[in-house]
């Protein structure tokens, strides 16, 4: 049977779990508005059992200018607070399609400390066609204490990034789609630039799944080889606005890789500016 990462369960072991104490249950589902779904309206007609919603937007810096900016520490643990979420907790979050925005939360939980945090395989979308136990009941939530410890060390700042391509640092692994990474296809956010920074290798989040489910740890290894990725480097994982990068960093850590950071502000901050390196075609 081929090895899978540590760090996703598979909805036999979700459902046999369900009524557990200790586990929380989040809905990290969202959005762009050309793909036509509505996150919050999905999660309150039908969810896995006991599970809250994580809303993206407003678990986002409000004094930042950029989408889904990362929250300040003492701003995070009070909103999980509030959902019922400890330090302690079992943590399992999913999305719709799988491997799109859970990731994202995945790696906030544990950069804020959290230690026992896994992602659905499969996501809501394949629990639901498989037949699994959804509800609409609105779950009951018993505040809690989060006790944030923010390690700043895993997010990269715009400064650091202007370092890093300036230097070659680092790898610099994208998660955006490949023709967005080469500039054929346009931002889906307006008044961006299109291309890559320099030295970016072209790692497609959907490259790193099979319908919604995490490839196995040769597979995952396979497709970053592919993309010329040294896993023997440190790396920093880029997408539009910090979301999708995540799933790559979920591959990494998959994979043992530690020596990586997420850059928060991404292309949404880098494609923005008007003077930084913007390389278009194959890199």
């Amino acid at each position: 049977m081929s090895e899978k990462s540590a760090f996703v369960v598979s909805p036999d072991w979700l459902e046999e779990r369900l009524d557990q104490p200790g586990l929380s249950i989040l809905d990290a589902s969202w959005y762009f508005p050309f793909q036509n779904r509505d996150a919050k309206a999905e999660y309150e007609a039908a969810h896995i059992p006991g599970a809250v919603f994580f809303d993206h937007e407003q678990l986002s810096d409000p004094d930042s200018a950029l989408p889904h900016t990362f929250p300040k520490p003492e701003a995070f643990a009070a909103a999980v607070s509030s959902m019922g979420i400890t330090n302690e907790d079992t943590i399992v979050v999913y999305d719709g399609p799988g491997m799109y925005t859970s990731p994202r939360v995945w790696w906030m939980f544990r950069t804020m400390g959290a230690k026992k945090v896994f992602v659905l395989d499969g996501g809501f979308d394949n629990w639901k066609a498989s037949g699994r136990p959804v509800t609409d009941a609105v779950t009951k939530i018993a505040p809690s204490a989060f006790v944030e410890k923010f390690d700043a060390g895993k997010v990269a700042s715009f400064e650091q990034m202007r370092q890093i391509v300036d230097s070659g640092s680092r790898q610099i692994a994208d998660a955006r789609s490949a023709g967005r990474f080469v500039g054929t296809d346009p931002e889906p956010r307006p008044g961006l630039r299109s291309g890559h920074m320099p030295g970016a290798r072209s790692v497609p989040s959907s490259s790193l799944a099979d319908k919604g489910y995490l490839k196995d740890l040769s597979g995952l290894r396979h497709v970053l080889d592919e993309a010329g990725v040294d896993l023997s480097r440190p790396i920093v994982t880029s997408c539009g606005s910090g979301i999708t990068a995540a799933v790559i960093t979920l591959a990494l850590e998959s994979l043992g890789h530690k020596d990586n950071l997420l850059y928060d502000g991404s292309w949404s901050e880098w494609g923005a500016h008007k003077d930084t390196p913007v390389v278009t075609g194959e890199a």
